[in-house]
């Protein structure tokens, strides 16, 4: 879900004056816990992009210059299944309880698409007035993983990076800048 919700705020496409005061007003956003939707990493994902673009954030709305109004639309995981083969049963066994069998996969397919829609308007903290608006931008990602003949398994997927750098473990290495780079291929994942 997480990669969803970072394609769609990668998709974002804002453009504020560097060390603008921004409050972001996330009263749009569901942040009830639903167990599935992470609201607060798509609060702290705006609050990142806005970062990069050079913006200031502010704790309270009456110290800012510009509103950030965030809004989600739709933050959710689709799951497919398809089976060709025996599923996995329990069979009641009197006096010995039941008794589970496994499953047996001669093919099996198990897909999940996560799919966020964010939206993101800035208007000026004093008069209301427009500032910017991103529009609506969606994001998804992919998780399909497959089995073959009991045995054989592979996965699709865009949810984990192919090489996940090793930490340093150096705790006085120097913070990375927040500052946006002037290189603008720079700001983005490939």
């Amino acid at each position: 879900m997480t990669k969803a919700v970072d394609h769609a705020v990668e998709n974002l496409r804002l453009e504020i004056a560097p060390t603008t005061k921004v409050f972001v007003d996330s009263s749009y956003v569901d942040t009830e816990d639903k167990g599935l939707v992470l609201p607060k990493y798509t609060i702290g994902a705006v609050r990142d992009l806005l970062l990069r673009a050079g913006a200031n954030l502010v704790p309270e709305r009456k110290s800012a210059d510009v509103v950030a109004e965030l809004r989600t639309g739709a933050q959710a995981v689709d799951r497919k299944g398809f089976l060709v083969g025996v599923p996995a049963f329990t069979i009641p066994v009197p006096l010995a309880g039941p008794l589970s069998t496994p499953e047996v996969a001669v093919f099996k397919r198990d897909s999940q698409r996560g799919i966020s829609k964010v939206a993101l308007t800035l208007y000026n903290a004093k008069t209301g007035a427009l500032v910017n608006s991103t529009g609506v931008s969606y994001g998804d990602s992919r998780n399909n993983r497959y089995a073959a003949l009991l045995v054989f398994t592979w996965s699709e997927q865009d949810v984990m990076p192919e090489k996940i750098p090793e930490p340093s473990g150096d705790a006085d290495a120097p913070a990375p800048s927040r500052r946006p780079s002037s290189n603008p291929s720079a700001r983005r994942e490939p």
